[in-house]
């Protein structure tokens, strides 16, 4: 309570101190930066895990049944989610804030780029896209669970597994579904930030984020769950597994991180090489570190088989991850909010700023709050993790925390890996 009513004040805070060289065009920037970052961090874990959920589910996989519940917790919280990614949709409807550049229709009518996007990035489709593709994931998120507990009351073997085949039938029907659906969200909250620039790795790359995110949360809370008390049941072997997929997915990441730089800089287009040349001239700090905490350490860490052992090695790596790609998320929004802002700031805007007297230059100077994040953005992503981890705990007390009657239960408690020592 007391780290989320931290986070209600820095938001209070970002909405107040807006960096100096934007402040007079009267946007918030900081505030709905911060708030755009957040939102989409968190609602983007809750959709990767049901997704994760539905993938397993067809694969008939069935080791990880034993923190299913935890999961399940995750992938409500699209609820939340789609309130919050829908106060944007309206804040970018009526033009609250200058988040996106192809938001201002007086750009729109004079730039060439933006027009020709325009059929998908316009304020209807953000917003009302944003309610029937969430409010989609949200429905599959609750069928899972909803099936999942009629499973425990009901018990799947007496009825033939007509519980556990309903869900097996959903999730083979979601995974298409959010295959193209999730990178259409991904476009529009976050690449659209940068309109001219696009790529056609930025969807897998995001969402590999979006998995070592909530992957490492997992690890961190199971860890945490088992000091208490609870979860006796989850061993060393399926931490294990967690740690191995920690450790795979920061490699694919890192794979299309790279790819994606090489596969643009070697085209010397200039609307796609100015994304990449504004982040690595005049945020460093952002772009190496980048690679650093999200692959280099977890590396370095994570190589040796047993590190993924012990509980210790793996909370330390897990939470060094998980910030890891919050920051990742910093990186692809912040830049991109702040020279909107300082365009809008540039020219005037429809929302009746009159902001012609104090043009500005886009310079590479530090602006508290984009350059880096500072201790008010640190503060609101310490609200919203204990939000996110209150309401995953309070869907934990819902329902037996062992799903005792899942087909795989058996398989799950029996798990076992061969370790390398």
């Amino acid at each position: 309570m007391a780290m989320m009513g931290l986070g209600v004040f820095c938001l209070i805070l970002s909405f107040i101190f807006e960096p100096s060289q934007i402040a007079a065009g009267g946007f918030h920037a900081r505030f709905w930066s911060n708030f755009l970052h957040n939102a989409v961090f968190f609602t983007g874990m809750a959709f990767m895990i049901t997704f994760v959920i539905a993938a397993f589910t067809t694969a008939y996989a069935g080791w990880y049944v034993v923190f299913k519940r935890i999961w399940e917790g995750f992938s409500l919280f699209l609820l939340p989610g789609l309130i919050m990614m829908l106060l944007i949709g309206v804040a970018v409807y009526v033009h609250f804030n200058h988040l996106y550049h192809w938001a201002d229709t007086e750009a729109v009518a004079t730039d060439e780029v933006l027009k020709g996007k325009s059929g998908f990035l316009n304020r209807n489709w953000y917003l009302f896209g944003t309610l029937i593709i969430v409010g989609g994931w949200l429905f599959f998120a609750k069928k899972f669970r909803a099936l999942s507990i009629a499973e425990d009351e009901h018990g799947d073997h007496a009825t033939n597994f007509k519980y556990h085949r309903e869900i097996r039938k959903y999730a083979a029907i979601f995974l298409p579904i959010a295959a193209f659906t999730g990178p259409a969200m991904i476009w529009q909250w976050v690449m659209s930030v940068d309109a001219h620039w696009y790529s056609t790795l930025f969807a897998w790359y995001s969402m590999a984020s979006w998995w070592l995110a909530a992957c490492a949360l997992t690890i961190m809370l199971i860890i945490y769950l088992k000091s208490k008390g609870y979860m006796e049941f989850i061993t060393k072997e399926h931490l294990h597994d967690l740690g191995k997929f920690m450790f795979a997915f920061s490699i694919f990441w890192t794979y299309c991180w790279f790819s994606q730089y090489m596969l643009i800089w070697y085209t010397n287009n200039g609307e796609e090489t100015i994304y990449y040349h504004t982040r690595k001239t005049e945020y460093p700090v952002l772009f190496f570190g980048n690679l650093v905490i999200n692959f280099i350490l977890p590396f370095l860490i994570l190589m040796r088989n047993t590190t993924k052992r012990r509980f210790g090695t793996l909370f330390f790596s897990a939470a060094l991850v998980f910030f890891g790609h919050w920051f990742d998320y910093f990186y692809m929004i912040k830049p991109g909010v702040l020279i909107n802002a300082e365009e809008a700031m540039a020219h005037g805007t429809e929302t009746g700023h009159d902001a012609a007297g104090h043009a500005v230059e886009h310079t590479a100077s530090f602006v508290d709050g984009f350059t880096i994040p500072g201790l008010i953005e640190l503060g609101v992503f310490l609200g919203f993790l204990a939000f996110f981890i209150y309401f995953v705990f309070n869907q934990l007390s819902k329902a037996a925390l062992v799903p005792k009657n899942d087909p795989y239960l058996e398989e799950s408690l029996h798990h076992e890996v061969q370790p390398y020592e």
